[in-house]
This record gives structure tokens, C-alpha cells and sequence, in this order.
């Protein structure tokens, strides 16, 4: 097992030590000023959730603590200065993730009307709209609705059944639900708040459809819809009760011209309709490529969920104490028990690694939204790269939360202790701002033709015959995602089992490889494909369906590890350094075991190295970390007001001292009572 190990990284002193504030600031990332300025904010009461608070309550609560936000002028930050902001979108994103702290709901609904209501008007509209509806969606003086998701069609936003027809003789549009289905649905703010709607509709100009486009529709006057305009409240919902999702339908609903969002499509006032980009497809895909930053903050307030679970269940678990170890009669602490240490430590590398590689996205992000990098291949990248990450983030956010839960017994489902409510409200994370599955075909078709021009709107035959003809290892080391730095070929040839696993390189190797053969051996199969019917086809396509989503999340996970490792760099103290290269080897090796039947099957790793790789998991990197695990979690820099937990607060430690003590002055009185021994035979 000893050549498992990258030497450098096998020993350390006995008093190795992490410089946790270093460490936090980092973690913290660019906009670490911004963040704690936010999670200041959400120490505040006002801003906390009321535990078994009814839905109703909760709904007025939320919307009154996004007047506050207004107050403290929190929710500028991404609009033009001119208007008040500070044309910062990086930092509005850090900002707004870190609100997940206090309440969910507050988080989500802030979202609603800033993230997604008005930057719908400041990104796709033109400084008329911007003058128009943007002051009283950023002051609150206008909740608003997103209307896009249909009941009928949520994911595919292409086919939604709402049109929106220009009038020429009243120089308006007119807005049509024409059946149930393309009712507007699960919207925030529908229900009861929102006085306006961005809803997106089949523009129909002179009988001509030009695609999905979005407009601005007063839907309320006060409580009362507008003539035309109906909804439904959804109700209670699984999680997120203080927001108001809701139905809305619009029979003959009538708006100006000019009401038309018109940044990419424009009708003039002689009904002729004009856009910048020709090509119906491409159009659409751009318009919905500048609301990725829901995406992008769903992955950090996923991230910023994982770390408050962890530093819950890793505080209980160094303090709770359970079963007596047989040598001087005390009982352990839970964090000391192997399994324990599997079930938290190992989610711990990977909260690191979704907290690095968020940074990353937030900095693409940044640098498309400012214009410092705007290229169409600047903004493929960044869209591609969020839906990655928001998969791999959500879902492993609800890993986290419910094994955090279970880890703490009893206690962790008490909802003073919060695991059960924040699993509930980040539930829904993996279906809305895309459906993780269908973000992830995303993925698949970058990594396979790296978004050859028109592929995005391509039949299923012509995907096809594009992987066909363009697969391989150049279309893996140009999917835009990242620089593999090495090739493939580098690395030797991908036919040999590979002999030995060291260090960061053979975890690189590993993993790339995994990618890179999945994606291949799906172009195998589908070649010829060209000479085929298109429901031929088609149905081809979708017979490899689930292995390109699986390949994707692979990708994924390459591009979490990739994103610690290049955060080691930045390390200056050697003590920190080491402790998280550990921890990076854990998230590193638990991937490649997780996958062991894959490396097994295609000759990558033998059963002996398999099998070594978990003793080195079990024996060295486990205990190695334990000491170091409070220390980790608490560079995550939360206060008691962030955690709000009792178990995280010491007072289990106080119990358990209290207990001891209890039974220790039994002991010196003589009054304890004897155990019963096994008679001998």
C-alpha cells in the first residue's frame, strides 16, 4: 500500500496546525468583504425563520424582511450605477448566497424579485425599460413574477404555449393562454404579492412566429388581478413556504409595443419586426443565457447549506459521546468511530471542493456580466459551467444535509437543530433554474462537439452525426470548461491498466481518463449515425441518453476536484496546506472508489489497488483529518447567530461533563453500583 502514497504528503509533525483565519478568508474568495457584510446582516433576528411558523405567516414575514433588504440598501449591488447600483455582479451573487443563513425562503423570494424579475428588464431590455420598470423593481414599490415555466412545459422553455400577438391597429400585444397547459406555473410571487410579470410568450408578429420573447405585463392593481389576468395560489410545498408560488393566465391581456423587452428582438411602429441575431435558435439561446445567475447562485447557496450542516453534525460530533470503549470505562466520542468519520469527513472534502469551484464559476461570472470577458465562447462557457456545477452542488447539498441529519441521531431531526427544514427548502434546488438532468445534456453536448455552430438547435440527427464526426480527445480538452493542462496522451496509453495510483497526478490521470473514455465509446456508437432516418436517429440519441448525462456529472466531478487542487496553490501556511491536501485526497480517492466497478471493468485499476485505495481512505486519511475537523469547519466563520442549533453550541458537551462528573463522584463515594459479571464456570 505504500506506493499508494504521494511521499511529501505522508507524514506530518504531531503539532501540525491550520491557520483557520487564513483559511476562512480564503474561503471567503474575492468578494470576502461583501459576505460578511451579508452574513452581519442575517445575524439579526429579523431576519431568521420562525421554526413551525404557518404558511401564511412565513409569506408575510418574507416579504416584509425584503423591505428591510430595500432599507439597508442590500439589493443594488448588480443594477447600473446610474440608477443606484454599484455594477457589481460578482459581488451581488456572493452577497445574496450568503442569505440562505437566515432563511431560505428569504433567500429564494430576494431572488425572485431581484435575480430574476428585474435583472429579466435590466438584461433584456433597453435603457427605455431600464428607466421604466427598473426603479420600482429595484425599491420594491413593484413585487414582480418571472413567468416563464408553463404547466405543460417547464424545461423546454422553447415550446411554451403562451403567445403574445402584435395589434397593429392599437400599436399593442395582445397575451393568450390558449389552454390549460400553458398556464404560468410555480411562480414566486404569483400567488398574492406581485404586481407586474416578465412572461415570456410566442411572439407573433403579421402571422409570423419569431420565437420566445419576453415582455413587461402589469398583472394587479393592489390585491385585484387586472382585467384578463387570473391565478391560483399553489399552496403549501414541500419547502420555501414563505414565498407564494402561484398560477397566472391571461385571456386578451393587452400591452404597449413597447412593453416588449427588445434587447435581442425589436418591433417597430410599423409592425416590422428586426433583430441582431438572425437566427431564431441563437437568439433564444442567448436571451436565456443572461438569467444564468440563478443557476450560479443556486450552487453557492448550496454550498453555503453544506457548510452549515457540517459544522452542525461535525461540533455534535465531537462532543456527543456513546458506547464505552472497555479500557477505563468512558464512553466515545462519535467523531472517533471510523463510520463516522466516513459519513462526514468524506462530505466535508467535498463541501471544499464545491466552495473552490463556486468561487471559480463566480468569477467567470463576474467577468461575462461586467464585460471584461463577453465573447459568445465567454458566455457558452460560463452557462456550461454553471449548469455542471449547480448539479453536482444541489444534489450533493442534499447528500450532505440528510446525512448530516442521520449522523446526529435523534437530535438532528429536532427542527431547533435545522437539518430537517433546510433539507426540505433545498430540496427543490436540483428541479428549478433547470432540471439537473437536463442540465446536464447540456453538458454532454459541449463536452461532445463543443458547441459547434448550430448544435444547440439541431434535430437529434444532427447531434448525432456531429458526435459522430467531432468526438474524441479534442473535443474533451476544447469543451470550454477547462484546460486539461495535460492531454490524455500525456498520461500514456489508455489500454493499460494503470500500475500504481500517487498523488495528485495519478488522481488527475484517474479521473480525466474516466471522462474522456466515457465519451468516446458513446461516438463509437453512434456512428453511421448520418445515414440514418431521423427517427432512426433519434431514437439512437436517446438510447445513449443516460450514459451522456453520466458522463457529464463525471465531468462534473473532474471539474470540483480540479478546482481544490488549483486552490492548494494559493495555500501559503504549509501547515494548512498539508491538512487540506489530505482533504483534497479524500474527496479525490472517494471519487474513484465510488467508481470502482467502472475502473475495474475497463482495466484502469486492478482489485488489488481497488482495494488499497479504501485502507488508505480507512487508515490514513481519516484519522489523519479527525484531529483537524473542528478546526475545518470552523474556517467556514459562522457565528451562533448563523447556526441558531443547540446541538452546535457546546451544550451537548456540557451534558455529557456533566454526566461523567455525576459518575465519578458516585465512584469516589463508593455508592456506584456494581455491574453484574458472568458467573464462572
Amino acid at each position: 500500500m505504500t506506493d499508494l502514497v504521494d511521499r511529501t504528503t505522508d507524514s506530518a509533525p504531531a503539532d501540525l496546525n491550520i491557520d483557520v483565519a487564513a483559511l476562512g478568508e480564503t474561503l471567503l474568495g474575492r468578494w470576502k468583504d461583501v459576505r460578511l457584510a451579508s452574513r452581519e446582516l442575517m445575524k439579526r433576528e429579523e431576519f431568521h425563520r420562525i421554526p413551525g411558523q404557518s404558511m401564511d405567516d412565513h409569506r408575510v414575514r418574507v416579504l416584509g424582511q425584503l423591505k428591510r433588504l430595500v432599507e439597508e440598501k442590500s439589493v443594488l449591488r448588480a443594477f447600473p450605477a446610474r440608477l443606484g447600483g454599484f455594477d457589481d455582479h460578482g459581488g451581488n451573487l456572493a452577497q445574496f448566497e450568503e442569505i440562505a443563513i437566515a432563511d431560505p425562503s428569504l433567500q429564494i423570494k430576494s431572488g425572485v424579485q431581484w435575480g430574476l424579475f428585474a435583472a429579466a428588464i435590466l438584461h433584456l431590455g433597453t435603457e427605455h425599460h431600464h428607466d421604466a420598470f427598473l426603479p420600482g423593481a429595484m425599491s420594491l414599490a413593484v413585487p414582480g413574477a418571472f413567468a416563464m415555466t408553463e404547466t405543460g412545459h417547464g424545461s423546454d422553455v422553447s415550446s411554451i404555449g403562451t403567445t403574445a400577438t402584435y395589434d397593429p391597429a392599437s400599436d399593442e400585444f395582445v397575451i393568450e393562454t390558449p389552454f390549460r397547459a400553458a398556464w404560468k406555473d410555480y411562480l414566486g410571487n404569483a400567488a398574492l404579492h406581485g404586481q407586474a410579470a416578465v412572461v415570456f410568450a410566442q411572439l407573433i408578429v403579421a402571422g409570423v412566429n419569431h420565437g420566445v420573447h419576453a415582455l413587461y405585463v402589469p398583472i394587479r392593481d393592489g390585491e385585484q388581478f387586472l382585467p384578463g389576468v387570473g391565478g391560483d395560489d399553489d399552496g403549501l410545498k414541500g419547502g420555501l413556504n414563505g414565498i407564494d408560488n402561484g398560477r397566472l393566465h391571461f385571456t386578451g391581456v393587452r400591452v404597449p409595443r413597447t412593453n416588449l423587452l427588445n434587447r435581442y428582438g425589436n418591433v417597430d411602429e410599423n409592425g416590422v419586426y428586426t433583430s441582431s441575431i438572425a437566427s431564431p435558435g441563437r437568439r433564444f439561446f442567448t436571451m436565456i443565457g443572461t438569467l444564468v445567475q440563478g443557476r450560479v447562485s443556486l450552487d453557492g447557496a448550496a454550498v453555503v447549506a453544506s457548510k452549515l450542516a457540517l459544522k452542525i453534525a461535525i461540533t455534535y460530533g465531537s462532543e456527543r459521546r456513546q458506547f464505552a470503549d472497555g479500557k477505563d470505562g468512558e464512553e466515545i466520542v462519535l467523531l472517533d468511530y471510523q463510520r463516522h468519520q466516513r459519513r462526514l469527513l468524506s462530505r466535508l472534502a467535498t463541501t471544499y471542493a464545491m466552495s473552490f469551484a463556486h468561487e471559480r464559476l463566480l468569477e467567470k461570472f463576474h467577468a461575462v456580466f461586467s464585460g471584461e470577458k463577453a465573447t459568445d465562447d465567454d458566455r457558452q462557457e460560463l452557462e456550461t459551467l454553471a449548469a455542471a456545477l449547480k448539479s453536482f452542488s444541489t444534489w450533493s447539498a442534499l447528500d450532505i444535509l440528510q446525512e448530516s441529519r442521520e449522523a446526529c441521531g435523534g437530535a438532528g431531526f429536532l427542527a431547533e437543530n435545522r437539518f430537517t427544514q433546510l433539507r426540505q427548502d433545498l430540496d427543490i434546488y436540483v428541479t428549478f433554474e433547470g432540471d439537473n438532468n437536463v442540465l446536464l445534456q447540456l453538458v454532454a453536448k459541449r463536452l461532445l462537439a463543443d458547441y459547434a455552430k448550430g448544435f444547440k438547435n439541431a434535430d437529434a440527427a444532427a447531434i448525432a452525426n456531429l458526435v459522430a464526426t467531432q468526438v474524441g480527445e479534442a473535443a474533451v480538452n476544447r469543451s470550454g470548461l477547462r484546460a486539461f493542462g495535460q492531454s490524455i496522451v500525456d498520461f500514456g496509453s489508455r489500454a493499460r491498466s494503470i500500475g500504481f495510483v500517487r498523488g495528485a497526478d495519478a488522481q488527475r490521470q484517474l479521473l480525466t481518463d474516466r471522462v474522456h473514455t466515457m465519451v468516446a465509446e458513446i461516438a463509437g456508437r453512434l456512428k453511421g449515425v448520418g445515414q440514418l432516418s431521423t427517427a432512426e436517429a433519434a431514437a439512437l440519441f436517446n438510447a445513449n441518453q443516460n450514459e451522456l448525462i453520466e458522463a457529464a456529472y463525471a465531468h462534473a466531478e473532474l471539474l470540483e476536484w480540479e478546482a481544490f487542487s488549483d486552490a492548494l496553490d494559493g495555500i501559503a501556511d504549509e501547515g494548512t496546506k498539508k491538512v487540506l491536501t489530505w482533504l483534497r485526497d479524500l474527496f479525490g480517492f472517494t471519487l474513484i472508489e465510488k467508481h470502482a466497478a467502472w475502473y475495474l471493468i475497463n482495466g484502469r485499476l486492478s482489485t488489488a489497488r481497488a482495494t488499497a485505495i479504501t485502507d488508505y481512505i480507512d487508515d490514513r486519511l481519516l484519522p489523519r483529518l479527525r484531529a483537524h475537523a473542528l478546526d475545518l469547519v470552523d474556517a467556514f466563520g459562522f457565528a451562533p447567530e448563523h447556526l441558531r442549533a443547540p446541538i452546535a453550541t457546546g451544550a451537548e458537551k456540557q451534558r455529557q461533563d456533566e454526566a461523567r462528573a455525576y459518575y465519578a463522584d458516585l465512584r469516589a463515594s463508593g455508592k456506584a453500583p456494581v455491574e453484574e459479571t458472568a458467573p464462572k464456570r
